[in-house]
């Protein structure tokens, strides 16, 4: 099945998930900027090694006011094992459906075994959603092996925040 891609420059989608926290994860409300973050699940070391460094780096990404969320189709369950067990302290939301991974434009994975994770899930995704609610930055990959880099992700931030850099690459 052929998943639309999202348009840079185009309306984020109005999406909500609970999160670990009991908050819920809402990347279209507020008039910050705002970086969700979609990963693998609990069964990625890859996806654990990204969040810890996200972790580590949040007082810098709220310095600058730019608020952090993540979600992933993993069950309630094991997302509040893995928050606890990692100690991250940014909303973890859970229980991606597929027809959202398809409406933010995922890749999309069935596990290749029970042990692995037992429902489909999206591979990697970044979004920057600027504050007037659109996508002004969309990463997506295929592989848990290529996604941003964090620092180099919030120093571009700062520029295009610094000198109202404007979307780039629209359709």
């Amino acid at each position: 099945m052929n998943t639309k891609k999202m348009t840079a420059g185009e309306k984020f989608p109005t999406m909500t998930w609970n999160a670990v926290s009991g908050e819920r994860v809402v990347p279209a409300d507020g008039s910050g900027w705002r970086v969700l973050i979609v990963y693998r699940g609990q069964h990625c070391p890859l996806c654990k090694a990204y969040l810890n460094t996200l972790n580590e780096m949040l007082e810098d990404f709220r310095a600058m006011n730019i608020a952090v969320s993540t979600v992933s189709a993993d069950s309630k369950e094991k997302a509040e094992a893995e928050v606890a067990e990692c100690g991250w302290k940014f909303p973890v939301g859970y229980d991606l459906s597929v027809d959202q991974m398809r409406e933010l434009g995922l890749y999309i994975s069935d596990p290749r075994s029970p042990e692995e994770t037992d429902r489909p899930f999206a591979e990697p995704g970044l979004f920057v959603i600027n504050p007037e609610g659109n996508a002004q930055i969309i990463d997506i990959s295929n592989a848990p092996f290529a996604r941003p880099d964090l620092k180099s992700l919030l120093k571009g931030l700062q520029f295009v925040m610094s000198k109202d850099y404007p979307i780039r690459g629209r359709a």
